[in-house]
């Protein structure tokens, strides 16, 4: 499992040519489930992305978290991110998860990160999307487990 996070003053998912999704300060999350995933992972992976301290303080440290701030948080599925890039040119994604199963653990990520009661918005699993966001800092994190 794997994810990007992003910290954001504001992302949207475009479909279609349509704003399909935006939030406005807050985390931009790419989001990846690999075949050796388990639900267990995704409780761990939920957890300490809202208790990590990404944001700063009065004193410009990062010690708030997304639950701090009351921050709004953009998940997007990014199998792209199970790549292994290590042989060839071409990248290989043997190591990511079937989208029937992939869809199921990312929906219920999603779950998860909305028992928060933050304002979690999503993109499509699988859609073609075009993400936009203006990254705060920067400020760009990945988190396996």
């Amino acid at each position: 499992m794997k994810a990007v996070l992003q910290r954001v003053k504001d992302a949207s998912v475009t479909i279609d040519e349509k704003v399909y999704s935006s939030i406005n300060t807050g985390m931009l999350i790419l989001f990846c489930v690999e075949k050796d995933d388990t639900p267990d992972k995704l409780e761990w992976m939920a957890s300490k992305i809202l208790s990590l301290r990404l944001f700063e303080d009065e004193n410009n440290k990062m010690n708030r978290s997304i639950v701090d701030i009351n921050g709004e948080i953009l998940v997007v599925s990014q199998f792209t991110l199970a790549a292994d890039c290590k042989k060839g040119t071409r990248p290989s994604f043997d190591n990511a998860q079937k989208p029937e199963i992939a869809n199921k653990m990312y929906e219920e990520f999603v779950s998860l990160l909305k028992k928060s009661g933050l304002n979690v918005q999503t993109g499509v699993f699988g859609a073609m999307m075009q993400v936009s966001l203006v990254n705060d800092g920067p400020v760009t994190f990945v988190l396996t487990k």
